[in-house]
């Protein structure tokens, strides 16, 4: 119908137009201060060219090793509600992978499974990369304590690649890993089925040169280590930036073993940045 002489046309109707093209879908915590969770994976994906859209697990002012501490976990009707509307307005016709890392509650993990069950046999090209983000060695287990369950039967199973620290895998495996060549085996246990790789940061931190950290990366065809000099810092979320580090060299054609050295690359470039300005938080980019 034509509209009379002088009117604006009327606008399309939203359904009929095409959703915006997405990479990744990033489910993780948010701070207000800070760089961990999606506040710094969504900025770490945009600066590869990628389409970020993160859905937020928690929503913090910071992290809580500061003296005050607001917010908390995403309600689960509301993070569920997050998950299906991103059906709704199909916007993983074109998504190319899900980065999962911190989650604020075994429901919500459990809520993420059902999702991924469905979204990944509707759009089989979907990577699932997960984080499984639970605690390190300095501090222990910081999630539900019932969480690392759900994680290792119901979310590992459907990831195409885990990357957790070396204590996030002990959780995982219910075992101590104090030797690589006890990573590597124990990384096997996981593959096959939807899982292509484990890559295991920090890996058996008691073995080896002090000064030293290494990264275990397993997959079906053998396994190779990465090595490093040690970057002292305090600063909070250094595997989430690995993670989407990794995730974004993978989307951009690198191979495993080449994704794995970038993103190491990046994280020892920030710390170093962080470091020399003596900051409380992840300095992802230099100031000019």
């Amino acid at each position: 119908m034509t509209p009379p002489s002088g009117e604006p046309p009327a606008p399309p109707d939203p359904g009929s137009l095409e959703p915006i093209p997405v990479d990744v879908i990033s489910v993780q915590s948010q701070v207000v201060y800070g760089c961990v969770g999606n506040s710094v994976a969504v900025p770490t994906l945009q600066s590869y060219g990628l389409s970020v859209l993160p859905v937020p697990t928690v929503l913090l002012s910071n992290t809580p090793h500061y003296d005050t501490l607001h917010g908390g976990a995403v309600p689960l009707d509301w993070f569920e509600g997050f998950l299906a509307d991103l059906e709704r307005r199909n916007a993983l016709a074109q998504a190319r992978a899900v980065q999962v890392g911190y989650l604020g509650s075994p429901e919500q993990a459990e809520a993420l499974a059902e999702w991924l069950r469905r979204v990944t046999a509707q759009h089989p090209q979907l990577r699932v990369i997960l984080d499984p983000v639970m605690g390190d060695f300095d501090s222990g287990v910081y999630v539900d304590p019932r969480l690392p369950e759900v994680l290792r039967s119901q979310l590992a199973p459907l990831a195409t690649g885990m990357a957790p620290n070396a204590f996030e895998f002990e959780q995982l495996t219910q075992t101590e890993l104090p030797t690589v060549d006890a990573t590597v085996e124990a990384a096997r246990g996981f593959l096959g089925g939807r899982t292509e790789w484990v890559v295991v940061t920090s890996a058996a931190p008691q073995e080896g040169d002090p000064e030293l950290a290494r990264i275990v990366i397993v997959t079906l065809e053998g396994h190779e280590i990465v090595s490093w000099q040690r970057v002292d810092s305090t600063a909070k979320g250094t595997g989430d930036l690995f993670s989407a580090s990794l995730t974004s060299e993978l989307l951009s054609g690198a191979s495993l073993l080449q994704a794995v050295r970038a993103a190491h690359d990046r994280v020892a470039t920030v710390l170093e940045r962080t470091a020399r300005l003596r900051a409380n938080e992840l300095v992802l980019w230099p100031r000019e």
